[in-house]
């Protein structure tokens, strides 16, 4: 017997949002209307939750948040889980990102951007805004949490690039692609499957009864984990190979599209 859909994740840039970058305004409603039904939404994205707030600031207390790729995540308003990076991992991500003159790391803790090169070297794409950028020139105290790092590659080459990164690497991070310049150094057994796998502990949820939507690389193993991953018809070939749908693209709103088919199978 097929199960209701209890949950929804949903990644941000080049799934949930529009082709500007921004929430299409029908999405609240669905959001809301699908918790009057008993299905929560999750907005799981590398950002940060200060920043994913500011997106859903009419509804922000009517949702939940898989933030910083798994690092931070809030139910019912409340944060659930915080996984802070090690300072020694941090040195040893730092000293070889600095190996490469194609690679710039930024770190960030739940407020601040510290930027290991200068601000003008990163490109701010849609995807990876910089909110309170500092520019640092000796990394962070051991005393500021760090709960997200990337690394901005200025050739566009991330897949290379994660590679090599994974060599050095690969037993203090798993680096995952996301849009065309950046790659997540992600904490070994944090993502956004681990931020999912407790909000759905949290609520008394099996795994057939969540769906999630993404399109890079760091929603691999969220769409893998859920009942029914969904891919992004604009997203990662690899990632639409392991989803159990391929659904529209992000500017034709089919996440939207999507959240409406459920309401309608609850009505």
């Amino acid at each position: 017997m097929t199960r209701h859909i209890k949950l929804i994740a949903s990644d941000m840039d080049g799934t949930l949002l529009d082709e500007s970058g921004m929430v299409p305004a029908e999405t609240y409603d669905l959001i809301l209307e699908l918790k009057e039904h008993g299905v929560h939404f999750a907005a799981s994205s590398g950002r940060r939750y200060d920043r994913l707030c500011e997106f859903f600031a009419p509804i922000k207390d009517s949702m939940d948040f898989v933030a910083s790729n798994g690092a931070q995540v809030y139910a019912d308003g409340v944060q659930i889980d915080r996984e802070v990076y090690s300072h020694l991992a941090i040195r040893h991500l730092a000293r070889t990102v600095a190996m490469f003159p194609n690679m710039h790391l930024a770190l960030f803790d739940r407020t601040k951007s510290y930027l290991l090169d200068d601000e003008d070297i990163f490109v701010r794409e849609v995807d990876k805004d910089l909110p309170n950028a500092e520019r640092i020139y000796e990394l962070p105290s051991p005393k500021v949490n760090i709960i997200k790092a990337t690394i901005f590659c200025d050739d566009g080459n991330v897949m290379d690039n994660a590679y090599v990164l994974q060599r050095e690497l690969g037993d203090l991070f798993t680096f995952a692609p996301s849009g065309n310049s950046y790659i997540d150094a992600m904490q070994p057994g944090v993502s956004k499957a681990s931020g999912i796998a407790l909000l759905m502990d949290h609520y008394g949820i099996e795994r057939d009864e969540a769906m999630a939507f993404g399109d890079a690389m760091n929603d691999y193993e969220i769409i893998r984990f859920v009942g029914t991953g969904c891919a992004m018809a604009n997203g990662r070939p690899a990632l639409q190979a392991v989803a159990d749908r391929v659904v529209g693209c992000n500017v034709d709103h089919a996440v939207q599209t999507e959240m409406r088919r459920v309401l309608e199978s609850l009505r």
